[in-house]
Protein backbone atom coordinates (compact mmCIF):
# COMPACT_ATOMS: atom_id res chain seq x y z
CA UNK A 1 0.00 0.00 0.00
CA UNK A 2 0.95 3.27 -0.62
CA UNK A 3 1.48 5.51 2.03
CA UNK A 4 0.23 9.27 2.19
CA UNK A 5 -0.41 12.09 4.25
CA UNK A 6 -3.86 10.62 5.38
CA UNK A 7 -4.82 6.98 5.32
CA UNK A 8 -7.39 7.79 2.62
CA UNK A 9 -4.97 9.29 0.05
CA UNK A 10 -3.39 5.80 0.26
CA UNK A 11 -6.04 3.91 -0.73
CA UNK A 12 -7.00 6.29 -3.17
CA UNK A 13 -3.97 6.00 -5.05
CA UNK A 14 -3.07 2.14 -4.62
CA UNK A 15 -6.43 1.75 -6.78
CA UNK A 16 -5.98 4.88 -9.26
CA UNK A 17 -2.20 3.12 -9.45
CA UNK A 18 -3.35 -0.22 -10.62
CA UNK A 19 -6.12 1.00 -12.96
CA UNK A 20 -3.55 3.06 -14.87
CA UNK A 21 -0.78 0.52 -14.82
CA UNK A 22 -3.47 -2.14 -16.66
CA UNK A 23 -4.62 0.90 -19.16
CA UNK A 24 -0.81 1.40 -19.91
CA UNK A 25 -0.56 -2.31 -20.66
CA UNK A 26 -3.23 -2.38 -23.10
CA UNK A 27 -2.30 0.76 -24.73
CA UNK A 28 1.07 -1.00 -25.18
CA UNK A 29 -0.60 -4.44 -26.55
CA UNK A 30 -2.93 -2.82 -28.58
CA UNK A 31 -0.10 -0.43 -29.99
CA UNK A 32 1.94 -2.97 -30.90
CA UNK A 33 -0.46 -5.29 -32.49
CA UNK A 34 -1.79 -2.50 -34.79
CA UNK A 35 1.78 -1.67 -35.79
CA UNK A 36 3.18 -5.40 -36.41
CA UNK A 37 -0.45 -5.82 -38.71
CA UNK A 38 0.56 -2.76 -40.46
CA UNK A 39 3.87 -4.01 -41.61
CA UNK A 40 3.14 -7.71 -42.11
CA UNK A 41 -0.33 -7.26 -43.76
CA UNK A 42 0.03 -4.22 -46.23
CA UNK A 43 -1.06 -4.23 -49.57
CA UNK A 44 2.55 -4.43 -50.84
CA UNK A 45 3.04 -8.04 -49.26
CA UNK A 46 -0.80 -8.79 -49.87
CA UNK A 47 -1.85 -7.59 -52.80
CA UNK A 48 -4.71 -10.14 -52.90
CA UNK A 49 -6.96 -10.11 -50.33
CA UNK A 50 -7.21 -13.69 -48.64
CA UNK A 51 -10.16 -14.91 -46.00
CA UNK A 52 -9.42 -15.45 -42.33
CA UNK A 53 -11.04 -17.61 -40.75
CA UNK A 54 -12.05 -16.62 -36.85
CA UNK A 55 -9.72 -18.36 -33.90
CA UNK A 56 -12.20 -19.31 -30.90
CA UNK A 57 -9.04 -19.42 -28.74
CA UNK A 58 -8.60 -15.36 -29.31
CA UNK A 59 -11.95 -14.43 -29.03
CA UNK A 60 -12.24 -16.08 -26.00
CA UNK A 61 -8.79 -14.68 -24.70
CA UNK A 62 -10.20 -10.83 -25.40
CA UNK A 63 -13.00 -11.24 -23.88
CA UNK A 64 -12.29 -13.27 -20.62
CA UNK A 65 -8.86 -11.07 -19.87
CA UNK A 66 -10.92 -8.11 -19.89
CA UNK A 67 -13.86 -9.33 -18.46
CA UNK A 68 -11.78 -10.77 -15.45
CA UNK A 69 -9.22 -7.27 -15.23
CA UNK A 70 -13.02 -5.02 -14.92
CA UNK A 71 -14.36 -7.21 -12.49
CA UNK A 72 -11.25 -6.77 -10.27
CA UNK A 73 -10.88 -3.35 -11.18
CA UNK A 74 -14.37 -2.81 -9.35
CA UNK A 75 -13.86 -4.77 -6.57
CA UNK A 76 -10.62 -3.58 -5.72
CA UNK A 77 -12.96 0.01 -6.26
CA UNK A 78 -15.97 -1.31 -3.70
CA UNK A 79 -13.51 -2.37 -1.41
CA UNK A 80 -12.03 1.01 -0.91
CA UNK A 81 -15.20 2.62 -0.94
CA UNK A 82 -16.48 0.62 1.62
CA UNK A 83 -13.50 1.34 4.09
CA UNK A 84 -13.20 5.57 2.91
CA UNK A 85 -17.52 5.50 3.85
CA UNK A 86 -17.53 3.92 6.98
CA UNK A 87 -15.33 5.86 9.85
CA UNK A 88 -14.28 4.03 13.15
CA UNK A 89 -16.49 3.84 16.07
CA UNK A 90 -13.84 5.59 17.54
CA UNK A 91 -13.77 8.33 15.44
CA UNK A 92 -13.70 12.29 16.69
CA UNK A 93 -16.47 13.85 15.25
CA UNK A 94 -16.26 17.21 14.41
CA UNK A 95 -19.02 19.31 13.09
CA UNK A 96 -18.74 21.30 9.74
CA UNK A 97 -20.80 24.10 8.26
CA UNK A 98 -20.13 25.92 4.81
CA UNK A 99 -21.62 28.88 4.43
CA UNK A 100 -20.98 31.81 1.21
CA UNK A 101 -17.97 31.90 1.84
CA UNK A 102 -16.16 30.54 4.73
CA UNK A 103 -15.95 26.64 6.82
CA UNK A 104 -16.75 26.96 10.43
CA UNK A 105 -15.34 23.72 12.29
CA UNK A 106 -16.87 23.09 15.89
CA UNK A 107 -15.13 20.43 17.54
CA UNK A 108 -16.58 17.79 20.68
CA UNK A 109 -15.72 20.41 23.54
CA UNK A 110 -17.80 23.79 21.45
CA UNK A 111 -14.46 24.96 20.64
CA UNK A 112 -14.90 26.56 17.21
CA UNK A 113 -12.17 27.72 14.40
CA UNK A 114 -12.11 28.47 10.83
CA UNK A 115 -8.91 26.05 9.78
CA UNK A 116 -9.77 22.02 10.49
CA UNK A 117 -7.03 21.29 13.29
CA UNK A 118 -6.86 17.83 13.79
CA UNK A 119 -4.34 15.38 15.59
CA UNK A 120 -2.20 12.71 13.74
CA UNK A 121 -3.05 9.48 14.33
CA UNK A 122 -6.62 10.08 15.23
CA UNK A 123 -9.59 9.25 12.93
CA UNK A 124 -11.49 12.07 12.40
CA UNK A 125 -15.06 11.84 11.53
CA UNK A 126 -16.59 15.61 9.59
CA UNK A 127 -20.63 15.75 9.68
CA UNK A 128 -21.03 18.41 7.41
CA UNK A 129 -24.09 20.64 6.22
CA UNK A 130 -24.39 24.03 4.19
CA UNK A 131 -26.04 27.45 5.87
CA UNK A 132 -27.33 28.46 2.75
CA UNK A 133 -26.25 26.81 -0.98
CA UNK A 134 -24.00 24.12 -2.53
CA UNK A 135 -21.18 23.43 -1.27
CA UNK A 136 -18.04 20.37 -1.33
CA UNK A 137 -15.16 20.13 0.63
CA UNK A 138 -12.16 18.93 -0.86
CA UNK A 139 -8.93 17.91 0.35
CA UNK A 140 -6.86 17.38 -2.24
CA UNK A 141 -3.98 15.85 -0.42
CA UNK A 142 -6.09 13.56 1.11
CA UNK A 143 -8.05 12.68 -1.76
CA UNK A 144 -11.36 13.09 -0.28
CA UNK A 145 -14.47 15.25 -1.10
CA UNK A 146 -17.99 15.48 -0.49
CA UNK A 147 -20.84 17.67 -0.42
CA UNK A 148 -22.48 20.21 1.74
CA UNK A 149 -25.99 20.46 1.76
CA UNK A 150 -28.34 22.58 3.08
CA UNK A 151 -30.88 20.73 5.72
CA UNK A 152 -29.09 17.80 5.27
CA UNK A 153 -26.20 15.99 6.79
CA UNK A 154 -22.99 14.25 4.88
CA UNK A 155 -20.13 12.77 6.63
CA UNK A 156 -16.49 12.09 5.28
CA UNK A 157 -13.53 10.62 7.55
CA UNK A 158 -9.96 10.64 7.41
CA UNK A 159 -6.72 9.89 10.07
CA UNK A 160 -3.92 12.07 9.32
CA UNK A 161 -0.62 10.54 8.92
CA UNK A 162 1.98 13.22 8.87
CA UNK A 163 2.15 16.57 10.68
CA UNK A 164 1.79 19.39 7.94
CA UNK A 165 -0.98 21.97 6.48
CA UNK A 166 -3.21 20.87 3.53
CA UNK A 167 -5.69 23.04 1.60
CA UNK A 168 -9.12 23.07 1.66
CA UNK A 169 -11.47 23.94 -1.61
CA UNK A 170 -14.88 24.45 -2.24
CA UNK A 171 -15.48 22.60 -5.52
CA UNK A 172 -19.20 23.66 -5.88
CA UNK A 173 -19.58 26.63 -7.80
CA UNK A 174 -21.52 28.63 -5.34
CA UNK A 175 -21.63 32.41 -6.32
CA UNK A 176 -19.04 35.28 -6.68
CA UNK A 177 -17.11 34.66 -3.83
CA UNK A 178 -16.56 30.74 -4.80
CA UNK A 179 -12.94 31.21 -5.33
CA UNK A 180 -12.31 32.68 -2.19
CA UNK A 181 -13.88 29.40 0.08
CA UNK A 182 -10.46 28.49 0.84
CA UNK A 183 -9.17 26.69 3.99
CA UNK A 184 -6.66 24.53 5.69
CA UNK A 185 -6.41 21.20 7.71
CA UNK A 186 -3.54 21.75 10.03
CA UNK A 187 -2.34 18.13 11.53
CA UNK A 188 -0.65 18.57 14.71
CA UNK A 189 1.23 15.99 17.52
CA UNK A 190 -1.30 15.08 19.75
CA UNK A 191 0.00 17.11 22.67
CA UNK A 192 -0.18 20.41 20.41
CA UNK A 193 -3.58 19.39 19.24
CA UNK A 194 -5.00 18.88 23.22
CA UNK A 195 -3.04 21.95 24.39
CA UNK A 196 -5.07 24.19 21.30
CA UNK A 197 -8.16 22.19 21.91
CA UNK A 198 -8.45 22.85 25.61
CA UNK A 199 -7.20 26.69 25.20
CA UNK A 200 -9.49 29.28 26.47
CA UNK A 201 -10.33 32.10 24.77
CA UNK A 202 -9.67 35.63 26.35
CA UNK A 203 -13.01 37.52 27.21
CA UNK A 204 -11.35 41.17 25.67
CA UNK A 205 -13.23 42.45 22.51
CA UNK A 206 -9.43 41.95 20.86
CA UNK A 207 -10.19 37.73 21.66
CA UNK A 208 -14.05 38.18 21.00
CA UNK A 209 -14.07 40.08 18.13
CA UNK A 210 -12.45 37.62 15.78
CA UNK A 211 -14.25 34.68 17.03
CA UNK A 212 -17.49 35.80 16.69
CA UNK A 213 -16.77 37.54 12.96
CA UNK A 214 -15.14 33.87 11.73
CA UNK A 215 -18.21 32.08 13.74
CA UNK A 216 -21.07 34.25 11.87
CA UNK A 217 -19.06 33.74 8.58
CA UNK A 218 -17.90 37.52 8.12
CA UNK A 219 -14.67 36.91 7.27
CA UNK A 220 -15.65 34.83 4.30
CA UNK A 221 -16.38 38.00 2.34
CA UNK A 222 -14.28 40.50 4.17
CA UNK A 223 -10.72 40.89 5.97
CA UNK A 224 -9.09 42.55 8.89
CA UNK A 225 -6.08 43.55 7.11
CA UNK A 226 -7.12 46.24 4.28
CA UNK A 227 -7.47 43.95 1.04
CA UNK A 228 -10.76 43.97 -0.68
CA UNK A 229 -12.70 40.56 -1.28
CA UNK A 230 -16.34 40.26 -1.75
CA UNK A 231 -17.29 42.65 0.47
CA UNK A 232 -15.27 45.35 1.75
CA UNK A 233 -12.33 45.06 4.28
CA UNK A 234 -13.01 46.04 8.39
CA UNK A 235 -10.03 47.66 8.33
CA UNK A 236 -10.03 51.20 9.11
CA UNK A 237 -13.93 51.06 8.47
CA UNK A 238 -15.49 53.14 11.45
CA UNK A 239 -15.05 56.57 10.04
CA UNK A 240 -14.56 56.00 6.46
CA UNK A 241 -16.20 57.51 3.38
CA UNK A 242 -18.36 55.71 1.72
CA UNK A 243 -20.77 55.83 -1.14
CA UNK A 244 -23.78 53.73 -0.48
CA UNK A 245 -26.94 53.04 -2.36
CA UNK A 246 -30.44 53.53 -0.67
CA UNK A 247 -33.62 53.43 -2.30
CA UNK A 248 -31.95 53.76 -5.80
CA UNK A 249 -30.12 57.15 -4.86
CA UNK A 250 -26.12 57.35 -4.10
CA UNK A 251 -25.05 59.19 -1.39
CA UNK A 252 -21.79 59.53 0.71
CA UNK A 253 -21.52 58.37 4.55
CA UNK A 254 -19.10 57.80 7.09
CA UNK A 255 -19.56 54.64 8.31
CA UNK A 256 -20.33 54.83 11.97
CA UNK A 257 -22.10 52.44 14.66
CA UNK A 258 -25.45 53.09 13.57
CA UNK A 259 -24.54 52.12 10.06
CA UNK A 260 -22.67 49.08 10.55
CA UNK A 261 -25.53 47.95 13.02
CA UNK A 262 -28.11 48.53 10.36
CA UNK A 263 -26.22 46.80 7.69
CA UNK A 264 -25.91 43.78 9.79
CA UNK A 265 -29.72 43.64 10.27
CA UNK A 266 -30.55 44.55 7.44
CA UNK A 267 -28.42 44.21 4.13
CA UNK A 268 -30.53 44.84 1.68
CA UNK A 269 -31.58 48.25 3.00
CA UNK A 270 -28.42 49.90 1.64
CA UNK A 271 -25.44 48.82 -0.64
CA UNK A 272 -22.19 50.10 -0.68
CA UNK A 273 -21.18 50.95 -3.92
CA UNK A 274 -18.60 48.92 -5.86
CA UNK A 275 -19.76 45.68 -4.09
CA UNK A 276 -22.69 42.86 -5.05
CA UNK A 277 -25.59 42.81 -3.08
CA UNK A 278 -24.87 39.59 -1.87
CA UNK A 279 -24.82 39.69 1.96
CA UNK A 280 -27.09 37.46 3.99
CA UNK A 281 -29.20 38.59 7.24
CA UNK A 282 -26.89 37.23 10.41
CA UNK A 283 -28.77 36.66 13.24
CA UNK A 284 -26.81 38.10 15.76
CA UNK A 285 -27.29 39.10 19.77
CA UNK A 286 -27.26 42.83 20.59
CA UNK A 287 -23.79 42.13 22.55
CA UNK A 288 -22.44 40.05 19.37
CA UNK A 289 -23.48 43.74 18.16
CA UNK A 290 -21.82 45.64 20.43
CA UNK A 291 -18.51 43.81 20.82
CA UNK A 292 -17.90 43.63 16.84
CA UNK A 293 -18.54 46.66 16.53
CA UNK A 294 -16.15 47.80 19.01
CA UNK A 295 -13.67 45.11 17.70
CA UNK A 296 -13.89 47.41 14.17
CA UNK A 297 -13.51 50.75 15.94
CA UNK A 298 -10.15 49.31 17.15
CA UNK A 299 -8.78 48.16 13.36
CA UNK A 300 -6.57 51.05 12.33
Amino acid sequence: MILGPSNTAGKVEDAFLFIVVCCVILLVIVTVCMVVFLVKYNRERHPRPEHVKESMLLEVTWTVIPTILVIFMFYFGWVDFQYIRNPPKDAMTINVTARQWSWLFEYENGQQSDVLNVPVGKPVRLIMTSADVLHCLFIPAYRIKEDCVPGMKTHLWFTANEVGTYDIFCTEYCGIGHSHMRTKVVAMNPGDFEKWANAKPGKTVVDLGPMILQAKGCLGCHTLDGTSKVGPTFNDLVGRKETVIAMGQEKSITVDETFIREHILNPGSVLVKGYPPVMPKTPMSDEELKTIISYMEMLK
